[in-house]
């Protein structure tokens, strides 16, 4: 592999992806509708920012030519029918049509954990509809499932801690659901690792880390972290719904969404029917050490925990 095109590296995750690539010589081409938006890729030197639209079809083909390979990280939590249809299913449409176009074959596609026809939420539902129509393709395809991905400047336990930051009680709904948080920097490796390897064309990876947390937990881990612990109330569920309702109408994108809470009526865990992240050779980091070095806001955190996070890095 010499040189990848990467839909959605300008995200959290398309972040670490590009470094990985950038590490390993191999250059990265990162379309992104507003130059602004490339910003925390811009500085390295092996990747290429491009202003584009990836969900315009002639761009897809004009940006396939001289690539080896392409990895789609593009993905929404939030939206309507029309939106997660047009992010999770049209787009992979048209970009297997445009790669077939253009004799670009190999692609690497982060889908996520449980995703399912039968999933409650549309978030599930589209995540496997898109990975249907790139299986129904002709194309040497890896797909990736990682269950809810932390890591500094993440949405999850950032989040987590603004909260107890700024609120004397959390209010939390979907409190017993249980997730199997991975971290960015292991997603990101394997997502490489499987362009490397061509014995995992044709295969579906789960990433998931070493441990299970229910949601509760995963709050009440990043209040006690970053040293504002609030205590957290489970909400019953006629009451979760309500407060997602009221949250979607908030301006900016919602705290919490209906259609998250749908998700979260099923366990986010491995599944154990397909391979993980040891069939690629990569041991999955626990949470709370790499947690502490990124949300140890008050000072409380044990030092050595960062030491040994950065030692983890090397």
């Amino acid at each position: 592999m010499k040189k990848v095109l990467v839909l959605g590296g300008t995200g959290f995750l398309g972040r670490h992806v590009c470094e990985q690539l950038n590490r390993l010589g191999i250059r990265a081409t990162v379309p992104t509708r507003r130059m602004i938006h490339g910003r925390s890729v811009q500085t390295l030197p092996l990747v290429d920012l491009i202003e584009a639209d990836v969900h315009d079809p002639a761009a897809l083909q004009r940006l396939l030519p001289g690539h080896d390979a392409v990895i789609n990280l593009v993905a929404i939590l939030h939206g309507n029918r029309r939106r997660f249809e047009q992010v999770h299913v049209a787009l992979p449409q048209k970009l297997a049509q445009a790669m077939q176009t253009m004799g670009v074959r190999r692609l690497v596609h982060v889908s996520a954990l449980g995703a399912s026809d039968e999933g409650p939420s549309l978030y599930q539902s589209t995540k496997a509809q898109g990975e249907a129509v790139l299986r129904r393709a002709d194309l040497a395809l890896t797909v990736l499932r990682p269950s809810v991905i932390f890591g500094a400047e993440d949405r999850l336990l950032n989040l987590f801690a603004r909260l107890h930051k700024t609120c004397p009680v959390i209010p939390l709904a979907g409190a017993r659901t249980r997730f199997q948080p991975v971290w960015v920097g292991d997603v990101a490796q394997a997502i490489v690792r499987c362009l490397q390897r061509p014995e995992t064309i044709g295969q579906t990876y789960e990433c998931a880390g070493p441990e299970i947390f229910t949601l509760a937990e995963l709050v009440r881990l990043a209040g006690r972290l970053c040293g504002h612990e609030r205590p957290v109330w489970p909400l019953p569920t006629a009451l979760g719904y309500f407060q997602a309702l009221l949250l979607e109408w908030l301006p900016g994108e919602p705290l919490m969404s209906t259609d998250n809470l749908r998700s979260m009526e099923v366990d986010n865990i491995a599944s154990g029917t397909l391979p993980g992240l040891d069939a690629l050779g990569i041991t999955a980091q626990a949470l709370e050490p790499i947690a502490a070095s990124y949300l140890d806001m008050a000072g409380q955190a044990d030092p050595l925990l960062r030491l040994r996070q950065q030692a983890s890095r090397r």
